[in-house]
């Protein structure tokens, strides 16, 4: 069927809609002042317990991304996020345009290859996941990560089960290296149902860190 638009929307002129009335005459859903958000501190940030996830950015070359990621993070209170090669760090205005201070908040850190990240992450216990489309992947709906559960052991490759993850999203063209593909303990792919072959790492991160964060609510 044609999506079609309805003619009296076409309109210069419009009517809006009645506003739906709360309790006390005002509006159902008033928008919230910033002040009203009682959102922490940086310091109370650093001090908080955080989620048990990492994302590591592999290569990525858009600073704008990069402070998105940053962004997310804060807003679901990352362990933190790490920075592999070519990957731009703080401080820097164009990350700041899109973190908008995020990047204070945030633990990260830099490693100018991908696959020493990898070893350092596995030497702490994470269990690494990439984000990519690959032969055997795991379907993201259909993994369930167990932040609750302690690992008897580090992660061996093939078992997706830990207590902290790491996510590794990679460059905005040719994706996650192979070779830190082979490194990981799985694959985790978004399943997608139009023509585009791939989403915005930023938006990739997003709709990783939501699926990680409903664990924790």
């Amino acid at each position: 069927m044609e999506f079609q638009f309805n003619k009296d929307y076409l309109s210069d002129e419009t009517t809006p809609r009645p506003a739906r009335e709360g309790q006390g005459g005002g509006s159902l859903y008033r928008k919230l002042k910033i002040t009203e958000m009682n959102r922490i501190s940086v310091q109370q940030f650093h001090d908080a317990e955080k989620l048990p996830l990492v994302v590591v950015l592999d290569g990525v070359r858009s600073l704008y991304n990069v402070g998105s990621v940053f962004r997310t993070a804060d807003a679901f209170r990352l362990t933190g996020v790490v920075l592999c090669g070519i990957t731009a760090t703080p401080p820097n205005a164009e990350i700041h345009k899109t973190a908008l201070g995020a990047e204070d908040s945030v633990a990260w850190k830099h490693f100018n290859d991908t696959m020493k990240a990898v070893r350092w992450l596995r030497d702490e216990g994470y269990t690494l996941l990439a984000i990519e489309q690959c032969e055997g992947s795991t379907m993201l709906n259909d993994f369930h990560p167990n932040l609750s559960k302690a690992p008897k052991s580090l992660p061996s490759r093939g078992n997706l089960e830990g207590s902290k993850y790491a996510v590794i999203l990679g460059n905005e063209v040719k994706g996650v290296q192979q070779c830190v593909v082979d490194a990981c303990d799985g694959c985790i792919e978004i399943p997608q149902f139009g023509t585009k072959h791939s989403m915005n790492v930023s938006v990739t991160a997003g709709i990783i860190i939501w699926h990680f964060a409903q664990q924790r609510l």
